[in-house]
């Protein structure tokens, strides 16, 4: 099956973006393809470049990269939730006179019709939130 995921609770503050790695990961292990994954609302923080946690507390933002290094998991940032949020890409930033980019790459500034479209697209959208 191919899935998509909905993750809009912050790293470090709820649960959810911690579920839904487990859940990825899981899925992935069963044989299922987990083709994206859609940040919103406080879930955004999840691709922040500067995410630096304790060592002794799992780095929730690599995590999300691995998956689209190693499965090629689409990581999509809504972009109006990011720049409320001070998440911008080399573009955005420019655009709005900032000094520099904050979204880590393989993350990508998306609007919400690309959620609209892996709801539609996929056999499943989760929503993992607060």
């Amino acid at each position: 099956m191919r899935y998509a995921l909905l993750v809009q609770g912050g790293p470090y503050s709820h649960q959810a973006t911690h579920s839904a790695l487990r859940f990825a990961e899981a899925l992935i292990r069963r044989g299922h393809h987990l083709e994206t994954v859609f940040f919103y609302h406080d879930g955004v923080y999840n691709a922040a470049r500067l995410l630096a946690p304790p060592q002794d507390e799992p780095h929730l933002g690599d995590a999300w990269r691995r998956l689209h290094d190693d499965h090629g998991t689409r990581l999509q940032v809504c972009i109006a939730a990011g720049l409320r949020r001070g998440l911008l890409d080399e573009r955005e930033a420019s655009r709005h006179g900032k000094e520099g980019a904050s979204l880590a790459p393989p993350f990508e500034l998306t609007g919400l019709g690309q959620l609209v479209d892996a709801g539609l697209s996929h056999d499943r959208l989760i929503t993992f939130a607060p």
